[in-house]
């Protein structure tokens, strides 16, 4: 479990001006080239409207409140590297919400388009108008696109907020802690991502993972710590020949190392089942070359060159972003090469443009792109649109929509030809029917097949890089609901669910008619309140779903006969309900012969009352594991580990249901738990690996099962335990037997 340590503020009224003054001066001096005539006045005005309307309230930690629009509005213009309009925007962002000046109040002060940064910024704050079915939270992640759309500024400056509140987390209550790491793994970091801001994206992962993983964040922090001297004299060793062939070639540049970032280790980690020190490409060089314009593209491959004349690289690791830019208008040459003593070095090479939009994105992208005739620089505009597009359908579903939406955000892109040689640029494992909705949605929906490189392929054909696609149609084509099986772009997604609800909707009229007939016979007719009724009853999730199964025939409208009439309103009938009576706990004695599927003994809150609950499959927690209660609809109660494969989404989606929960002491109970071991395929190590379990810790063992091939065994054992200490143990003991390479706790699938 995480140990917060919380400083203990006590600055006193004189001190806390000062450091008020001086983080307004270092504002001042970041905007010092981009203040024009006035500026500076409305800057000074925004800073004593948000001082006086934040003068009694204080942040968790005890420091004025006012230090963190400062802040925000520092991370804005030093890090994302807006102007002053956002500056202004920043200091006022939850004057609006928190205190008693209005928009009008804004308005009137600094004009219109400083008022509707700040309502941007506030909506995605206040939500209201919420559909019973959806959540506050997606919701709001749902207004956040929307601003998005319409100015990025509003985003831009919500991303620095949400980087300074990451900052300052540790005051928080731990439960606060999960929901806002897991909002920002969710959400804010994948838009980070796609918006070009990469600094921002991995500081938010690294402090995401911190909260919502501690041990696992402090324990590569730690290797990291320990490497850092001999990592620097590597990559001083490895930089020197490059540097000084670079320097004799007359080329005007900077090169450095630079850590990789903890979120990104840990995620190699866990994708290719390596430990820390295997992590190949803990190296990682930068080249930043001051090259005119029309000379980078020239100077980065010269670079490469130089590179690659003292280190052999992997062909398979190379990345030219500089010839096609990534969709966010990301451009850089990004390589992994041998270095001495062979370890494996990443090296990218940008220009310092290139660079400028690597770390500040967006606001970079737009600064260059006037009189740039470059086609791809319109890329992140033509997204921004789509985006548009797809959030102007009411029709949308929010969280459907964000499970798509985030597809879009954090995949590898591929490129794909037209038969006239344009390009296009997808996800990668976007299918043929993906590729034509990215072109025209008439041409999604009216789509039979494709040509891959002149071959002929069904609709579902993956596509790869370098394909050249030639669409083939039919005009008696519909979209189908198989569709949503094998498209993965959130255009395609969205648009096929759009045409299936119209067509529900014309087959829908029909019953919509049946319906107004049978229930003007009643005296009654269709209004807000009867839908409601009939759909309660029918168990129906929107009126266009009834409307359809009266329509199909799955509704017998004959069972209208026992609702009442009063006035021109229907009730259903009442039903009696016999409730089964609840059992709260579960002895001992029916343990006994059975270890426990379900958990046992866990305090919610402060009290220790038992209550019924079951064990997450995806993740199969354990006593001693970080977890958090999840109340789903159909099944109570579930408890989910916090670094769980769905952690994030159900934090982040369904915060308000989410219970504090620990562990309470119970020896008496065990939990299945699996660990998966790789070693040399020997002579006598199962054996080794039984007496172990069960000869040395006496545990209850499930089954075992071992594949071998070529002198290396994997395999996966079920074990029973009481709790985590006890799986730790049977790991360490495990490890340490001969021939045993690695041992290591079985990750469920993410579902």
């Amino acid at each position: 479990m995480q140990t917060i340590v919380t400083t203990v503020y006590n600055k006193n009224e004189e001190e806390e001006k000062k450091i008020i003054l001086r983080e307004y001066r270092a504002l001042l001096r970041a905007l010092k080239q981009r203040l024009k005539k006035g500026d500076k006045d409305m800057l000074r005005r925004a800073f004593e409207i948000s001082v006086d309307a934040h003068r009694d309230m204080r942040r968790k930690s005890g420091e004025p409140y006012i230090l963190h629009p400062l802040a925000v509005a520092r991370i804005v213009v030093e890090e994302i590297g807006l102007g002053v309009t956002s500056a202004i925007c920043a200091l006022l962002h939850d004057v609006v919400e928190d205190t008693e000046i209005t928009l009008e109040d804004i308005t009137r002060e600094f004009g219109e388009d400083f008022s509707k940064i700040i309502d941007g910024l506030t909506k995605i704050s206040n939500v209201v108008d919420l559909k019973a079915e959806t959540t506050i939270q997606a919701e709001n992640f749902r207004k956040i696109l929307l601003t998005l759309a319409d100015d990025p500024r509003v985003i831009l400056i919500k991303l620095g907020d949400r980087l300074h509140n990451m900052r300052t987390l540790e005051s928080m209550s731990r439960e606060k802690q999960l929901k806002i790491s897991s909002e920002t793994t969710y959400i804010y970091s994948p838009l980070a991502h796609r918006l070009g801001l990469y600094e921002i994206k991995s500081e938010l992962e690294d402090l995401a993972l911190k909260y919502t993983q501690p041990e696992v964040y402090m324990e590569i922090a730690k290797g990291l710590k320990e490497t850092k001297r001999d990592r620097t004299k590597y990559i001083n060793e490895f930089i020197k020949p490059v540097k000084d062939e670079l320097q004799s070639l007359d080329f005007d540049f900077d090169i450095y190392g630079r850590p990789k970032a903890i979120h990104s280790i840990w995620n190699k980690m866990r994708t290719k089942h390596v430990a820390f020190e295997e992590v190949y490409d803990l190296f990682a060089i930068r080249i930043i070359l001051n090259s005119p314009q029309d000379k980078e593209k020239e100077d980065c491959w010269k670079v490469y060159s130089v590179i690659t004349n003292f280190y052999k690289p992997s062909p398979e690791r190379l990345r030219d972003w500089v010839s096609v830019p990534k969709g966010n208008g990301y451009e850089a040459l990004h390589t992994t090469v041998m270095g001495p003593g062979g370890r494996w070095v990443e090296v990218q090479i940008r220009s310092a443009r290139m660079n400028e939009i690597a770390e500040k994105g967006l606001a970079a992208h737009w600064k260059y792109k006037e009189g740039a005739a470059n086609p791809q620089e319109s890329k992140l505009d033509s997204w921004l649109q789509h985006l548009r597009d797809i959030l102007s359908n009411p029709d949308t579903d929010t969280i459907d929509f964000l499970q798509d939406f985030k597809l879009d955000l954090f995949t590898e892109e591929i490129y794909i030809y037209t038969p006239k040689g344009d390009m296009r640029v997808l996800p990668k494992g976007a299918t043929a029917i993906d590729f034509a909705f990215d072109i025209h949605s008439e041409l999604g929906a009216r789509c039979i097949g494709a040509k891959v490189n002149y071959r002929l392929v069904p609709i579902s054909h993956v596509l790869k890089s370098g394909d050249q696609v030639e669409l083939i149609t039919s005009s008696k084509q519909k979209p189908s609901e198989d569709w949503l099986g094998f498209v993965i772009t959130a255009k395609a997604k969205s648009r096929i669910k759009y045409y299936l609800k119209e067509e529900k909707r014309k087959i829908g009229e029909d019953g919509k008619a049946t319906l107004q007939r049978k229930l003007s016979h009643m005296g009654s007719g269709i209004t807000h309140h009867n839908l409601n009724e009939l759909c309660h009853f029918f168990k129906k999730p929107s009126p266009l779903d009834l409307y359809y199964a009266i329509a199909v025939g799955n509704i017998d409208l004959k069972e209208l006969k026992d609702f009442t009439v009063h006035g021109d309103k229907i009730h259903q009938p009442i039903k009696e309900v016999k409730l089964p009576e609840q059992k709260t706990h579960v002895t001992h004695e029916e343990h006994k012969h059975k270890p426990a599927k379900g958990a046992e003994l866990i305090i919610f809150g402060e009290s220790s009352d038992q209550i019924k609950y079951k064990l997450a499959q995806c993740c199969q927690p354990i006593p001693g594991d970080d977890v958090f209660g999840f109340v789903t609809s159909g099944e109570g109660l579930k408890v989910h580990r916090t670094d769980c494969p769905n952690a994030a989404q159900l934090l982040a989606n369904y915060g308000h249901r989410v219970v504090k929960t620990k562990w309470a002491k119970n020896k008496e109970i065990s939990f299945l738990s699996g660990v998966r071991i790789i070693g040399l395929d020997d002579v006598g190590v199962i054996q080794k690996i039984t007496n172990v379990i069960s000869g040395e810790l006496k545990m209850n063992m499930r089954s075992i099962s071992i594949e071998t091939h070529d002198g290396v065994f994997d395999g996966t054992i079920m074990v029973y335990v009481h709790d985590r200490d006890e799986l730790d143990d049977l790991c360490e003991k495990l490890v340490a037997l001969d021939g045993i390479n690695k041992v290591e706790r079985l990750e469920a699938p993410e579902v």
